[in-house]
């Protein structure tokens, strides 16, 4: 029996993850006990971290500052005595500071395992890709995940990492993804979606991911071997099509629903929250050589209690600005310095000022 040591951040778009990661081991027959090294910096108010007495009676969770500079010694010394079979590290993300310390304390303690949650955000594709990104596109080299796993390698730890995508879930911190879309679908305003909105993207459910992240415990040699796995659901949707399955989630008719394509190439991302291009991986490689299932997940599915989430949320009478949503739906059609009145005056009222129009 191990004892494993979860390596947390203090939220974001992996926030959930060392949480349901904890559930997930609870379950293992290989894991006896596990801590959770949670960086200070978290708020206790919010989920996860407030659910953590709750729904993890049988987890240390223990404070430290992750966030800055750290060393061996010191991270050492909020564990105690302690040393851990397995090391799930999902709060560094570069080999600096905390970072470091962690990978140096996994030496010291002979791990069998350093598990570290990187990010496919770091692939650099070609124009026509391929997709599904394999693990073996090109990644950027200056990147701080691929530094971290280099200094892992160099250093002969048996790192296997994994490289995230979009994630979400009921207990998340980060929800711009789809609250992007809600935000415009209860509102009545347009949905500006760059490209024409056949592009695809994963979303995952922050369970699944976990689940995909103790993946390795089935087969540690074949883990390590293999080293990089792209971590996903391969369940795909479109940009256009996500629109209509937010707009069914929130009884919105699909008729209703105001798809606005354009260029990126001349009007950039504005706020949409994913690539213009297709960029999306899939978990083909992680089910073949460490045996998981697939997703128990779907998005579509979980878009219902998504919604619900963000209407207790606030998200009906949120503050917002929409002044980039203008400038692509409006903006380019109105000759300065005439104005159109339109929708999006009652949330962001533009005025212009015409004093020196004809000077």
């Amino acid at each position: 029996m191990s004892s494993a040591l979860i390596v947390q951040n203090k939220g974001g778009g992996h926030g959930e993850l060392g949480y349901q990661l904890a559930k997930n081991l609870l379950n293992n027959p290989k894991i006896a006990s596990i801590t959770i090294l949670q960086d200070d910096g978290c708020n206790d108010a919010k989920e996860p971290f407030k659910s953590y007495s709750s729904d993890l009676p049988d987890v240390q969770v223990i404070k430290a500052p992750l966030g800055g500079d750290m060393s061996k010694e010191e991270l050492q010394s909020y564990v105690g005595n302690s040393k851990f079979d397995y090391v799930w590290d999902n709060a560094s993300k570069n080999v600096e500071g905390a970072g470091k310390a962690v990978q140096e304390c996994s030496k010291l303690w002979g791990v069998k395992l350093l598990v570290y949650v990187s990010s496919a955000g770091m692939y650099q594709p070609g124009p026509d890709g391929p997709f599904p990104m394999p693990e073996t596109t090109p990644v950027k080299q200056s990147a701080g995940q691929n530094l971290y796993d280099q200094y892992a390698v160099d250093a002969g730890l048996p790192l296997v990492s994994f490289r995230p995508q979009y994630i979400y879930g009921p207990k998340a911190n980060k929800y711009d993804y789809l609250d992007w879309y809600f935000d415009r679908l209860v509102r009545d305003l347009p949905l500006p979606i760059p490209g024409d909105g056949t592009q695809l993207v994963s979303l995952t459910h922050a369970e699944d991911v976990a689940s995909i992240l103790a993946s390795p415990l089935n087969d540690e040699a074949a883990a390590i071997q293999q080293r990089y796995f792209n971590c996903g659901t391969d369940e795909l949707v479109s940009y256009g099509d996500l629109a209509m399955f937010c707009a069914e989630a929130a009884d919105i008719p699909t008729d209703d629903v105001k798809l606005f394509y354009y260029d990126a190439n001349q009007l950039g991302k504005a706020q949409f929250p994913f690539r213009p291009t297709n960029f999306y991986v899939t978990p083909d490689m992680v089910k073949e050589k460490l045996g998981w299932p697939g997703p128990t997940h779907s998005l579509v599915d979980d878009l219902k209690w998504y919604f619900e989430s963000y209407k207790e949320r606030g998200g009906m009478d949120k503050k917002m600005s929409l002044v980039q949503d203008w400038e692509i739906v409006l903006g380019r059609f109105t000759p300065d310095p005439e104005y159109v009145m339109s929708i999006y005056d009652q949330y962001d009222p533009l005025i212009i000022d015409t004093s020196q129009a004809n000077q």
